[in-house]
Parts: structure tokens; sequence; C-alpha cells
């Protein structure tokens, strides 16, 4: 399980890193800045869905430091990314700039969101339930009930 004290830590070192404040980071990442505040107090436990989006937003932020402090920050010492920024791709016979509003580079990063975004929720899904499904029960509006149960060979 993750260490809601440590984590609070490591959030707030992202913070300092980026030099924003709480209701600047949970306007970029899409929270509401309750929601982060209760996060930073203690009250609340960080969710799945929280974590992806600072991972979406920073990607300078790595999964394993930020669950659980291994690893390091920034990943490899990257230098923050400026929305900003433009990137060079450079071919063999000439160098191409494509700022990050062109269409090809927009389909190459979504091409890449869709690879690693399935496999990131997975492996955060891991750190959070390690424990094994015994049964899953659905619960239909007209009373009835079915229970699955995934284990159990047909």
């Amino acid at each position: 399980m993750v260490n809601t004290d440590d984590f609070i830590k490591r959030l707030e070192i992202i913070l300092d890193y980026y030099g924003v404040n709480a209701s600047t980071f949970a306007d970029k990442i899409g929270v509401q800045r309750s929601s982060l505040s209760h996060l930073l107090s203690g009250r609340n436990k960080p969710s799945l869905d929280f974590i992806l989006k600072i991972l979406e937003v920073y990607p300078e932020v790595d999964l394993y430091w930020l669950l659980n402090g291994k690893g390091t920050f920034p990943k490899n010492n990257s230098i923050p990314a400026e929305p900003e920024a433009i990137n060079s791709f450079t071919d063999s016979k000439t160098a191409v700039k494509e700022d990050l509003f062109s269409n090809s580079f927009q389909e190459d990063r979504r091409e890449e969101k869709k690879d690693t975004n399935s496999d990131k929720k997975a492996e955060i899904a891991s750190h959070f339930f390690e424990e094994t499904i015994d049964k899953i029960v659905f619960f239909y509006k007209d009373g009835t009930f079915k229970v699955f149960n995934p284990n159990q060979k047909k």
C-alpha cells in the first residue's frame, strides 16, 4: 500500500520543483482544488485517477518514485517540459521542426498514449490491489443479482 504521509511529501516536492502552488497544480492536472487540499492535509488518500493525471501532465514524474519513493525524480534528471516548447525531429536529409499543434506531432502523441495508458493503469492498479479477487457481485435495479467468481473453473 501507499504510505499517504510519504506520498504527500513527494507531492510537495513536485510542487516545489515546478514552482507552483496547490491551486495552480490542481488546475493544471484537472482536479478540484478542494480535492488536492484534502489530500495534502491527509484527510483523503490519492486515487488512481489522481495519480494518472499527475503522470499525464508531468511526464518527468516517475510512477515508482511517486507511489513508494523508489526511483528518481525527475526521471533521468530531465529538464521540466514547457508546453510551448518546440521539438526537433531529424531525418537523414533535413531537420524538420514541428510544434506541439502540428497534426503529425499530435497523431504520434496519441499513438504513444494508447500504447502506454493501459499499461500504466494496470501497473498502478497492481500497487493498490495486491490481494486476489474472490468474487464480484452485480446488483440490478430489479432486485436481482449475479455472482462472478474469477477463480472458479467452468
